[in-house]
């Protein structure tokens, strides 16, 4: 008898289908999907140039090593580094977020020589030990001891508590401008201008992690370009190639001098599929503007479900989020609203029992948005809590 492992906690629904912003099960059975499968479908489901590139460079070729030249990869390192603002830059590919920040990490121990790295309360950057031990929730943590050692959380929102977390042994800090799994929590302006200030006067690395908020999401191509920061190094990954596996960290010249040949590697990262399917899909972004449409319809929408608040009083605590990466905080557990909407034909994520998360594909029609306001105060207006 095979079993898989059961380590997923499983949606009511198993999609077979998707085309845009929909997908549909086995029976036809229509749902708007608005979380992507984790923000990762960024243009829609089965978008025809995406279709059309993979195709077209399956039929190239595939899959090479890594020990050959490819120049799709540097098709897609001007397209990224165009976004970045960096003069002069580095890009590494590897195949997912969390290895992203893994080397964003190892990168900052080799650039520095010290030890030590400071994450935040409530942050998640991946399941693997490195990734793990710099997630600020300990339920990520519980039963893989030993965690490594090396990884110091400090309070979310409180700059006098990183300032005094840091020592002549901190590398880096890793930051989220927009936490995801954390509930869908922006920073604000000063708070992160003065922890990359910090960052400067103790000559550590500023490490951003834009894995789930990169890419456009947010109504800017990066989330820490609202606040006009200069990371040393970001890590990408969910929306990069939407749907096919990629992660990508970017640094600076100078940053990247601690990797020199032989010192990193990986087999898979930057195949010549996964390369031509990511300069595309950034393209597409890039093309179709979908960072200001993320921004004029995401504070539209998130304005429209403040109003469902002040008309249905005790529902909702709080709506937040950049762009279209959304949080609707409920007053109670969300479980049952969850469920619902799923019943009714949308698909979001529950976060922390009580967050709605949502993270459409960014060329999402407006009618679809509508409609799902609508749905929910329908819902909020007749449960009982």
């Amino acid at each position: 008898k095979m079993e898989l492992f059961d380590v997923y906690s499983l949606y009511p629904v198993e999609p077979v289908r998707g085309s845009g912003s929909y997908v549909y099960d086995a029976a036809g059975t229509e749902y708007l999907d608005l979380y992507g499968g984790h923000a990762v479908i960024s243009i829609g489901h089965a978008h025809p140039h995406y279709v059309q590139m993979i195709s077209e460079q399956a039929a190239r070729l595939g899959f090479y090593s890594n020990s050959v030249e490819n120049s799709l990869q540097h098709t897609l390192a001007e397209r990224l580094g165009a976004l970045s603002g960096y003069d002069d830059y580095r890009l590494f590919l590897c195949n997912s977020g969390a290895e992203a920040n893994e080397n964003a990490l190892k990168l900052a121990s080799f650039h520095t020589g010290r030890t030590k790295v400071l994450a935040f309360s409530k942050a998640f950057h991946g399941r693997t030990y490195a990734t793990m031990a710099a997630t600020g929730q300990e339920r990520f943590q519980d039963g893989f001891a030993p965690i490594p050692d090396g990884f110091k959380t400090v309070p979310w929102g409180d700059r006098s508590e990183f300032e005094a977390a840091i020592t002549p042994k901190t590398a880096a800090v890793l930051v989220e401008i927009v936490q995801g799994e954390g509930g869908i929590r922006p920073m604000h302006a000063e708070y992160a201008k003065g922890i990359e200030a910090l960052c400067r006067k103790k000559g550590i690395l500023f490490l951003v992690d834009e894995v789930q908020g990169g890419l456009f999401r947010t109504g800017k191509p990066w989330a820490f370009q609202h606040f006009d920061l200069k990371p040393d190094a970001i890590s990408c990954a969910k929306a990069l190639a939407n749907g096919l596996p990629m992660g990508a960290m970017m640094t600076t010249d100078e940053v990247s001098k601690g990797f020199v040949a032989g010192s990193h590697a990986t087999t898979f990262g930057g195949g010549a599929l996964t390369s031509a399917v990511a300069a595309k899909v950034v393209q597409i972004m890039k093309r179709d503007h979908l960072d200001e449409r993320a921004a004029s319809l995401g504070g539209e929408f998130m304005e429209s479900i403040r109003r469902i608040s002040e008309s249905h009083p005790g529902t909702i605590k709080e709506v937040r989020g950049l762009g279209l990466m959304i949080g609707i905080e409920l007053a109670f557990p969300a479980k049952a609203v969850w469920e619902e909407l799923i019943r009714r034909g949308f698909i979001c994520n529950l976060s922390h029992e009580v967050v709605l998360r949502l993270l459409p594909a960014l060329n999402i029609p407006e009618e679809d948005l509508r409609a799902f306001a609508d749905t929910l105060e329908d819902i909020l207006a007749n449960i009982k809590k």
